[in-house]
């Protein structure tokens, strides 16, 4: 497993719409692995492919509850309901944080690692990380989405401080 580089804003990568997966094989799971660990080393809660400049239907989530990461190979949401209103970052716009309008409840088909069909309900964090990451797979950015007047930059030491 390696850490991989996330693309930051200004990166074309993250305006780019994101490929299906044809076979879920070893290559594929590697990436996921390493996308884990990745996520995990810049504590995020969330990481799609064009973040670490892959241009594939992959999504990692991970609300660190003890259910272990989430892998998601083409995931697609097939039902939401309700808004929420959230506060919400991303690991491609370090220090940014901004209101946004998620979806309250998705369910989202995917294939997990075995490339296995699954079907995943979230309410809530969960609801709000799909959410956050499916659209990473169509070049949509968190920053399109922000309630006017609501984007607040927060230092690494201030973030520290909160934790």
């Amino acid at each position: 497993m390696a850490i991989r580089i996330v693309r930051e804003d200004g990166d074309e990568t993250l305006r780019k719409k994101s490929r299906e997966v044809e076979i879920v094989d070893d290559r594929i799971r590697e990436i996921l692995n390493d996308m884990v660990e990745t996520l995990h080393n810049y504590n995020g809660v969330g990481l799609a492919g064009p973040q670490i400049g892959l241009l594939k239907r992959l999504v990692v989530i991970d609300l660190y509850d003890n259910k272990g990461p989430i892998k998601l190979v083409n995931p697609k949401i097939i039902k939401q309901k309700g808004e929420q209103e959230v506060e919400e970052g991303c690991l491609s716009f370090p220090n940014q944080f901004a209101k946004i309008i998620r979806p309250a409840e998705v369910v989202v088909e995917a294939l997990n690692e075995n490339g296995k069909k699954v079907k995943i309900k979230g309410e809530g964090l969960l609801a709000q990380a799909i959410s956050h990451e499916l659209d990473h797979l169509d070049g949509i950015l968190f920053v399109d989405k922000i309630i006017p007047g609501t984007l607040k930059y927060v230092t690494p030491e201030e973030q520290e401080e909160n934790k």
